[in-house]
């Protein structure tokens, strides 16, 4: 499964949180798409419509074990999709910005 690290991503590039909701909440990357692991395959068409078209989607969760399903899924549907390593726990971490719900600051879950 293709990963990249926290540290390589910019700020245009194309995150998909796969998180549940509580998790969302509580604190997420700004600009990332929600769609919950549990809701994936029911809501796949909203990730085709929001995702660029020929660019890479950056698959995040808590720590990395969900997102790496959702994007070993990606791939075998054909799209260019990565594991971000570490999830949000590394995002956090090493200091980019989480907000909650409302856009205030947030916290990992």
């Amino acid at each position: 499964m293709p990963t990249v690290e926290v540290g390589d991503l910019s700020d245009g590039d194309f995150l998909l949180d796969v998180r549940e909701d509580d998790e969302w909440q509580a604190g997420h990357a700004e600009g990332a798409l929600h769609i919950p692991i549990s809701d994936f395959v029911a809501r796949y068409g909203e990730l085709t419509e929001a995702a660029p078209q020929d660019g890479r989607i950056h698959v995040i969760c808590r720590s990395g074990g969900r997102s790496a399903q959702v994007a070993m899924y990606l791939a075998q549907q054909g799209i260019d999709a990565v594991n971000v390593d570490g999830g949000m726990q590394v995002w956090a971490a090493v200091g980019r910005p989480v907000v909650d719900d409302k856009g205030r600051p947030g916290f990992v879950l």
